[in-house]
């Protein structure tokens, strides 16, 4: 199997679900991420090597009924009225497209999409800066650290997805949910 298990394709996806069942809100969640009809496979966060990152609508094309899928997933619930929660992927792609990138998985409440989103895509990136020997003070801003970054020339692209919801206020459960899908085809 070897290189046939390696990804050629990887799609970002998102949703949210609420309802009574915590397992109910959770399959809500995947079908407004469109990733409910397939068996996911959690994954650690590594960005194949030659990986190309497509759009969403491309990736679920690649996708059957009933289909063992491996996925990156970030998962948050809560029953807590007006609870804000976030859930969120980042990525972190090197410049040499022959070598590995990182993604990585945040979850969290209180956080807005954005604040979320920008640690996940830290995350992930420091990840990469680390195996790159890109020096970075781990003290600055993401906003310096990304500048080091692009100057180094060995992070070529950092994004996330994320998906933010606020708790149900009647009390329902409310899952969200941020995945990256790989896809081998």
């Amino acid at each position: 199997m070897g290189k046939d298990m390696v990804p050629k394709r990887i799609f970002f996806t998102k949703g949210v679900g609420k309802h009574r069942e915590r397992l109910t809100s959770f399959e809500l969640a995947l079908r407004d991420a469109g990733i409910a009809a397939q068996n996911l496979v959690r994954v650690s966060s590594i960005f194949p090597p030659n990986c190309k990152l497509v759009a969403r609508s491309q990736g679920l094309k690649y996708l059957s009924p009933g289909e063992v899928v491996f996925a990156v997933v970030a998962e948050n619930s809560t029953r807590e009225p007006h609870r804000l929660l976030a859930s969120s992927i980042g990525v972190a792609i090197p410049a040499d497209r022959n070598t590995y990138g990182y993604l990585s998985e945040h979850h969290s409440f209180g956080e807005t999409d954005n604040a979320a989103g920008d640690y996940a895509e830290e995350l992930a990136a420091e990840m990469l800066a680390t195996t790159l020997n890109v020096e970075f003070d781990p003290d600055r801003s993401w906003d310096e650290k990304k500048e080091i970054y692009r100057i180094s020339n060995k992070i070529v692209r950092t994004a996330n997805v994320t998906q933010s919801a606020v708790g149900d206020k009647r009390g329902l459960w409310t899952t969200v949910i941020a995945s990256a899908v790989l896809i081998f085809d």
